[in-house]
């Protein structure tokens, strides 16, 4: 925005207005503004005020997100908090993952074979560019219908009919191979196991196939038998994938699904750190500084009191019953004098290992009335941009900061027009009082020859 310059010394310097001499304009006029422009002084120090205001808002806004992002976290039922985690006693053999939710246990296994996938391969010809008989051959893959692959000029090498197949989507991938003694077309079947067994049939072209049938992974799971067309075995455990790596007959792994402790004690430090940034940097704004001997720039905002007061009295929350872990502190979670929270690692790991049920009910439960899914549904509303208790006191910062605006622009623009009419004024008189020795001359001679 344009401002009036101006300098408040010459308000005090002593002007001389004896005749003859006139005065300094520009010194008169700038003393005039400058006792005019209080007003846009204090519209100033406001605008400054408020912007520190703005940025203290605003930092506590983004704050608040992440609290409430932190809290989401802990209230999500396919979060952190029902995590699972699978250890197996043979990872050479096989790996797992577990969904969350998934039953907890341990299981006993036994990898007798992998799932294969069916293959074939051509008769070996002189390169992949090598001109061969047209004709047509047959594809079936599992169950499927059969579909017929026709051979001319257009496609009559190995590549042209690796090409054709690939077109045609069968579930199947065509290739060739070379190698010292020639090349050779090769098709695998996109689905693993007897269900993607490829047969082909009706080679009138005299590609001369090979062919090879995709078996079913064998295994037990706690001694049931079980067949897989994948060695991603999925449903035979509950929430659980198995990745079966190499087959082990006669060799039992053992396998163990848990629930994931580590990732649910990250969940819980990432609020308690999101919470103790926030409810400090609140704190902040009500303490005087020893130096200055001011408080934050928000100290006398109801809206930050406000914040303060429903954030302890939220981490506060208790319930009654659910195996002792009624609030934070049973958790393993105390609050400090200042307000922020501290995590007992120890209280906190026994939890976990030995009232895992309990944890995961104080945090969620059926009526949604978990101490994580409260605090989600507070926090959202409060950190809603528009309605919440913040967004409500930044939009009308910033309207204030508009309006107050278009006042200084206003003010600015009366000072303007002042000093110019000052100018012209002051420049009015100043040139009457450097004219007066003249008129004075004039008038002595007349009276002199009178």
């Amino acid at each position: 925005m344009s401002s009036v310059s101006f300098n408040t010394s010459s308000a005090t310097t002593p002007i001389s207005t004896s005749a003859g001499a006139g005065f300094n304009v520009q010194q008169m006029v700038q003393a005039a503004i400058a006792a005019d422009s209080g007003p846009l002084y204090q519209m100033e120090q406001e605008q400054t005020t408020l912007q520190g205001q703005t940025a203290a808002l605003n930092q506590l806004q983004t704050e608040l997100e992440a609290l409430q992002t932190a809290a989401q976290a802990l209230s999500d039922p396919t979060g952190a908090i029902y995590a699972q985690t699978t250890t197996s006693s043979d990872l050479s053999i096989l790996t797992a993952t577990a969904a969350n939710g998934a039953t907890t246990g341990n299981h006993t296994i036994t990898v007798n074979s992998l799932a294969t996938t069916s293959s074939a391969y051509s008769s070996e010809f002189a390169s992949s560019s090598t001109a061969l008989p047209t004709g047509s051959f047959n594809i079936q893959v599992g169950s499927g219908a059969a579909t017929t692959i026709t051979v001319d000029s257009t496609n009559n090498t190995l590549s042209g009919i690796a090409s054709t197949i690939n077109g045609l989507n069968l579930g199947v991938t065509a290739n060739f191979v070379t190698d010292a003694n020639g090349s050779r077309l090769t098709l695998v079947s996109n689905t693993s196991g007897a269900a993607g067994n490829i047969t082909i049939s009706n080679d009138t072209v005299g590609l001369g196939f090979t062919q090879s049938a995709g078996t079913n992974a064998s295994l037990t799971v706690d001694g049931v038998p079980i067949s897989s067309s994948s060695n991603m075995v999925s449903g035979v455990i509950s929430g659980v994938t198995l990745n079966l790596l190499s087959a082990s007959p006669g060799t039992s792994v053992s396998l163990a699904v848990a629930p994931d402790n580590t990732q649910i004690t990250n969940a819980i430090n990432n609020f308690v750190s999101a919470y103790n940034t926030l409810i400090s940097d609140v704190n902040s704004q009500f303490t005087v500084n020893p130096t200055t001997q001011q408080a934050g720039v928000l100290a006398s905002d109801s809206s930050v009191g406000m914040l303060q007061e429903q954030l302890l009295t939220m981490v506060n929350a208790s319930t009654t019953g659910n195996n002792g872990i009624v609030n934070l502190s049973a958790l393993g979670i105390n609050m400090q004098n200042d307000g922020t929270l501290q995590v007992d690692s120890t209280t906190l790991n026994q939890n976990l290992s030995t009232n895992i049920a309990a944890v995961q009910n104080f945090f969620q439960n059926s009526s949604n009335t978990g101490f994580a899914q409260t605090l989600n549904t507070s926090l959202t509303q409060m950190a809603d941009p528009v309605t919440g208790l913040l967004g409500v006191d930044l939009n009308g910062i910033a309207q204030t900061q508009t309006d107050l605006a278009s006042q200084i622009s206003d003010f600015q623009a009366y000072l303007a027009t002042e000093q110019q009419s000052l100018t012209q004024q002051y420049s009015q008189v100043d040139t009457v009082l450097q004219q007066l020795p003249l008129l004075q001359s004039q008038i002595a001679q007349q009276l002199a020859g009178a």
